[in-house]
C-alpha cells in the first residue's frame, strides 16, 4: 500500500487538450512521455543538463565513453504554465513543451539561449550489423546573429561554423569533437561516437548520427566561451600539466634512419648553440613492414637503443618515439591478439609489405588495427610498449594514425565487430580509447614521469590523457598554413587545449623541383620561417615533415638571413617559457585555454569570424604572416596519395634571387576595448582599428594587451638549463593587471598533491605600483630568494627596478 502511494505521489498528470501528459519527478530532474518518445532530463549540476530521448518502451543501456562526471543532486523548482513544464536550478531554466516536445534553455533572467526545433527529434530504424537500432537526428534553432565554434579540427579555413555542413568521421587531417560553443554563452555536447553529420542552415542546426539507441546530449551554461569550455572539462575530465621540457623546441623529420643520425642531430644542436628540448624517432625503427609497430628496435641501424636514449638524456634532451594503432602480421602483438579476435581487418597503412611507392599490392602488408575498445587489448598493447620501449627510458609517445588510417574504405568495414559493438557504432571514439589506454597504463605504472602523448587524432574527453594533438599530414603550402589557424582555434574551443602542427607542412616535395636541396629554395625558406613563427605561439613548437629536412643548419649558417630568423624565433619561444608554463597551469587549475580566438576575450563584432589572428594566453596577440611577401605563392596541393610520390625532385639547381632583407608590410586588426603595445617597438596603439605594420622576415606582428604582466626567462639551450632566479617582469601599463607565476618540479605528479608554488603579481595602474604578493606553496629545489628585474614598458623609455624577493609581499613603486 505504501509503495502504491509513493508511485502515485510521483505521478503528476496534466491535461493537454484531449490528451493527458504526465511526468515523473526524479532525483535529477524528470521523465516524460511525449508522443512516441521517452524523454528524460537530468541535471548534472546547476549549469549542466543532460537530455536523453528514445522511442517509447525501448530499453537500452549506455555508459558514456567520454563523460566522467557523476550527476549531482541539484535543487530544482518544477512548475507548469499551460503546455510548458519549467525546471529551474540556481543557474538556469529549462522549459519542456508537453505538446510539441520542444525543449528550450534560458537564463534565470529570461534570456533565451537555445531551443530545440519543434518535432526536431527523429528515430529511423536501422540494422547495425545485425543489431536493430536507429539513425538519430536532433534539430535546434539558433539566433540569426549567433556565432558558434568548435567541433574539433577542420581544414575548412574558416572559424565560424554557421552555414557549414560537416561530415564528422575521423581522418588524417580532420579531428572531430561533437562539442560546440556559442557567443550566447552556452556549450552543446552531442554524446555519440558513430559517423555524424553536423549541418547549420538558416532554419535549423542539427546533428544526425548513423547509429544511436538514444539521442543523448548535454547543454551547459557557461556564461561565455571560457565558462562553457570549463563546463565541458568538468563533464569529461580536466587537462593535466605537461612537463616543462615539452614546451621547448622539438626537431623531427620523416625519418631518422639510424641511431647515430638521431643522436647526431641533438649533438649538432648543442654544438651550434641553438636551443632544443626534444627529438622524435619516426617509424621503421622496428625493421620491415611485416614487423610494423613491433615496439622493438629490430632495425640493425639501431644496435643499442638503451645507449641511444642515455646519450640523448646526457645532452639534456628528451626523446619520444612513433607508435601506431596497428600491427604487422609478424609482430608478437599481432600473434597474441589475432586468436582473441582483437584485430580489425580493414585496409590501413602501410598497404604493402615492401617499401615502394606506389604500394605493390602483390605483396600486401597484412597490417591490421587493433581493437582499443577492448580492455584486454589495451593491456596487451601496454605490456609490449612497456617492455620494448618504456623500460628504455623513452620520454613520451608519438601515437601516429590514431584515428586510424582507413584506406580502401568499404561500407561493410563498419560492420566489423569491436568489443563495444559494430565499428560503425564507436568509430569516432577510436582515438580516445587508444590514447587513453596508453595514458592510463603509464600513469598506473609510474608517477615520476608525466604522461606526454603526441597524437594525430582526438575525441571529446581526450584532454584528460596528457595528449597534444597535431593537425596531421598537411600540405606544405600557404593555403595550408592559413587553414591551420582556424583549425587550431576551433580545436581549442572544443575544450581540448593542446594542439600543434607540422612546422613547414608535411608534404614538401614540390619545393624540391629544380633544387638539389629544397631547404635552399627561397620559396620554401619563406614558407618555413613564417610557419615556424606561427608554431612558436602554439602549445607545442615542433618542426616536422618529409621531402625536405628541417634542421636549422640545412637552411644556411649563422649570419645568414634565414638561419638567423629561425634561430631568433626559437630563442623567442624560450624567453616566453615562464609565461607559457604559467599559462599551462591556468589550463589545469582554472580550465583556461592557451590558443584563444579573439572572440573569447573581446566584445568586438569585427573579431567574431576573424581567423588570421588570435591570443596566446591572455596577454599576447599573434598576427602570423600567412601570405608570401618575397616569393611567388604557388598553389600546391598534396595528400597521402600524391604527397608520397618523390618523383618530382631532381638535382638540377635553379637560381632564384630573393632579397630577404627588404622591409614589407601587413595589415593587423587590434580589437577594441583596450590599448596595445607593439612587442618589438613598445609603441602604444589604441584598439578598435586596423593598422599597417612594417614587417621583416625575422619578425611577425606581436602585440601585448595593456594591463599585462609578462615574465621573461633567461637565454638557455634547454628548458631547465637555468633556474628562474632573475626573471624580467615586464609591465604593460594602461590598465590594472595580474599574473600568477607558477613553478613546480617540472616532471612528476607531485603538483597534484600541492607540491608547487605560485607568486601573484598585481599592477595598480593609477598608483604605478607593482605588488609581488606572498609566495604560496613550496616544492623541493624551490628558490627561496631570487631577484626580479621589473620593467615598465613605454616607447622610447625604460623604467626598471631590481627587486630582491624572499617570498614575502613586496610593493614596488615605479
Amino acid at each position: 500500500m505504501k509503495k502504491i502511494s509513493l508511485i502515485l505521489s510521483l505521478l503528476i498528470v496534466f491535461a493537454t487538450g484531449s490528451q493527458a501528459q504526465s511526468y515523473q519527478k526524479t532525483d535529477l530532474g524528470l521523465k516524460i512521455k511525449i508522443d512516441s518518445i521517452d524523454v528524460e532530463i537530468q541535471f548534472y549540476g546547476p549549469s549542466i543538463v543532460r537530455v536523453i530521448k528514445s522511442p517509447i518502451g525501448q530499453a537500452f543501456t549506455k555508459e558514456s565513453l567520454t563523460v566522467v562526471k557523476k550527476p549531482q543532486a541539484t535543487k530544482l523548482a518544477i512548475s507548469r504554465r499551460g503546455d510548458v513544464i519549467s525546471l529551474k536550478s540556481q543557474k538556469m531554466k529549462v522549459d519542456v513543451n508537453v505538446k510539441s516536445g520542444k525543449i528550450s534553455y534560458a537564463t534565470l533572467a529570461g534570456a533565451q539561449l537555445l531551443s530545440e526545433k519543434e518535432s526536431g527529434a527523429t528515430f529511423t530504424d536501422f540494422n547495425d550489423a545485425g543489431s536493430e537500432t536507429y539513425t538519430i537526428n536532433q534539430s535546434f534553432t539558433l539566433d540569426k546573429d549567433e556565432a558558434i565554434y568548435g567541433l574539433g579540427q577542420q581544414q575548412r579555413g574558416k572559424l565560424s561554423l554557421r552555414n557549414a555542413r560537416i561530415n564528422m568521421v575521423q581522418g588524417n587531417t580532420d579531428d572531430y569533437v561533437p562539442f560546440l560553443v556559442s557567443t550566447k554563452g552556452y556549450g552543446l555536447f552531442w554524446d555519440n561516437y558513430s559517423p555524424t553529420v553536423f549541418e547549420d542552415k538558416p532554419e535549423s542546426t542539427s546533428f544526425k548520427s548513423d547509429v544511436g539507441d538514444c539521442i543523448d546530449y548535454y547543454f551547459m551554461l557557461g556564461g561565455n566561451i571560457d565558462g562553457s569550455i570549463a563546463s565541458m572539462r568538468e563533464l569529461t575530465g580536466q587537462a593535466p600539466m605537461f612537463p616543462l621540457w615539452t614546451f621547448g623546441y622539438w626537431q623531427s623529420k620523416e625519418r631518422y634512419k639510424s641511431q647515430n643520425e638521431l643522436v647526431g642531430i641533438v649533438k649538432r644542436y648543442r654544438e651550434i648553440g641553438v636551443p632544443l628540448d626534444g627529438i622524435i624517432q619516426d617509424w621503421q625503427y622496428w625493421g620491415n613492414n611485416y614487423l610494423w609497430n613491433a615496439m622493438e628496435f629490430l632495425n640493425t641501424e639501431f644496435p643499442n637503443p638503451k645507449k641511444m636514449v642515455d646519450d640523448i638524456h646526457n645532452m639534456n634532451a628528451h626523446v619520444i618515439i612513433s607508435i601506431w594503432s596497428s600491427f604487422g602480421p609478424q609482430t608478437k602483438q599481432f600473434r597474441e591478439m589475432q586468436p582473441k579476435g582483437m584485430l580489425l581487418n580493414f585496409g590501413t597503412w602501410p598497404q604493402s609489405g615492401l617499401e615502394t611507392w606506389p604500394p605493390n599490392r602483390e605483396y600486401p602488408s597484412g597490417v591490421q588495427p587493433y581493437d582499443p575498445y577492448n580492455p584486454e587489448a589495451r593491456d596487451i598493447y601496454w605490456r609490449h610498449l612497456d617492455k620494448g620501449l618504456f623500460s628504455l627510458g623513452i620520454d613520451g609517445w608519438w601515437m601516429d594514425s590514431s584515428e586510424p588510417d582507413h584506406l580502401d574504405f568499404k561500407p561493410s568495414d563498419f560492420d566489423l565487430k569491436t568489443y563495444l559493438g559494430s565499428f560503425r557504432k564507436v568509430r569516432n571514439a577510436f582515438p580516445l580509447m587508444t590514447v587513453g589506454g596508453v595514458a592510463e597504463h603509464q600513469r598506473a605504472a609510474s608517477s615520476d614521469k608525466r604522461v606526454f602523448i603526441l597524437t594525430r587524432s582526438a575525441f571529446a574527453g581526450q584532454q584528460r590523457y596528457g595528449a597534444n594533438t597535431w593537425s596531421g599530414d598537411v600540405n606544405s603550402s600557404w593555403q595550408s598554413l592559413r587553414n591551420q589557424i582556424p583549425a587550431g582555434l576551433n580545436f581549442s574551443m572544443s575544450a581540448i587545449p593542446y594542439w600543434n602542427t607540422d612546422i613547414g607542412g608535411f608534404f614538401a616535395s614540390a619545393y624540391n623541383r629544380g633544387w638539389s636541396e629544397g631547404a635552399k629554395n627561397p620559396s620554401f625558406q619563406e614558407l618555413y620561417v613564417r610557419w615556424l613563427q606561427f608554431g612558436a605561439f602554439t602549445p607545442m613548437m615542433r618542426s616536422h615533415g618529409t621531402d625536405i629536412p628541417r634542421e636549422i643548419y640545412n637552411f644556411g649558417k649563422k649570419g645568414e638571413t634565414i638561419y638567423d630568423a629561425i634561430a631568433k624565433t626559437i630563442d623567442l619561444r624560450y624567453s616566453f617559457l615562464p609565461y607559457i608554463y604559467s599559462t599551462a597551469w591556468s589550463v589545469t587549475n582554472s580550465q583556461s585555454t592557451i590558443m584563444r580566438a579573439l572572440v573569447m576575450d573581446f566584445n568586438d563584432k569585427k573579431v567574431i569570424d576573424m581567423d588570421n589572428e588570435y591570443m596566446f594566453g591572455k596577454s599576447i596577440l599573434v598576427a602570423p604572416i600567412i601570405n608570401a611577401q618575397y616569393t611567388p605563392e604557388t598553389i600546391l596541393r598534396a595528400n597521402a596519395e600524391t604527397g608520397w610520390d618523390k618523383k618530382d625532385a631532381n638535382s638540377e639547381n635553379k637560381e632564384q634571387s630573393v632579397n630577404f632583407s627588404e622591409a614589407k608590410s601587413t595589415k593587423v586588426y587590434l580589437p577594441e576595448g583596450t590599448s596595445w603595445y607593439d612587442f618589438w617597438t613598445n609603441e602604444k596603439i589604441n584598439g578598435g582599428q586596423e593598422i599597417v605594420r612594417a614587417t621583416t622576415i625575422d619578425e611577425i606582428p606581436l602585440y601585448i594587451k595593456s594591463g599585462s604582466i609578462v615574465p621573461f626567462g633567461p637565454q638557455v639551450q634547454y628548458a631547465t638549463e637555468k633556474k628562474w632566479d632573475n626573471l624580467e617582469i615586464r609591465i604593460y601599463p594602461g590598465a590594472n593587471g595580474e599574473f600568477t607565476l607558477y613553478e613546480d618540479e617540472n616532471d612528476n605528479y607531485n603538483y597534484e598533491k600541492g607540491v608547487y608554488s605560485t607568486i601573484t603579481f598585481t599592477w595598480n595602474d593609477a598608483k604605478k605600483s607593482l605588488t609581488i604578493n606572498d609566495r604560496k606553496g613550496s616544492f623541493p629545489g624551490m628558490l627561496t630568494t631570487r631577484k626580479f628585474s621589473v620593467v615598465v614598458v613605454a616607447a622610447g623609455d625604460k623604467m626598471d627596478k631590481a627587486v630582491t624577493y624572499s617570498g614575502k609581499k613586496v610593493v614596488v613603486k615605479l
